[in-house]
């Protein structure tokens, strides 16, 4: 039997949405802090904390990203440093558990 892949530890590693909603301004605003927030993001991303992230369209009023790690805590240090939420682009920020259960890099596979 081969051993498990890296990317697919069986440590006590999760999967966390970090949920934005965005200002009635937030288009307008953006382009000032969108260097460092993009930035910050794939800084995230090259430390393994960050798998995916983007905004939501139509209407462009959020954005999901999503982390792994042992806790939320990646997922709410990024929230809290990023210049979007610190400069009031983001109304509302929110962190959930995501039990994922399909694809390569599920934390909890099932197959029927």
């Amino acid at each position: 039997m081969g051993q498990a892949s890296p990317d697919r530890s069986t440590s006590q590693m999760k999967h966390f949405l970090l949920f934005y909603e965005t200002a009635a301004d937030y288009l307008e605003r953006r382009p000032q802090f969108r260097g460092e927030h993009l930035r910050l993001a794939w800084e995230a991303f090259e430390r393994g904390e960050m798998v995916v992230a983007g905004a939501l369209a139509d209407p462009p009023d959020g954005a999901v990203l999503m982390f792994t790690g042992e806790d939320s805590s990646a997922a709410e240090n990024f929230a809290r440093n990023d210049p979007y939420v610190q400069n009031g682009l983001i109304s509302h920020w929110h962190v959930r558990e995501w039990t994922t259960v399909i694809g390569d890099i599920a934390v909890a596979p099932l197959r029927p």
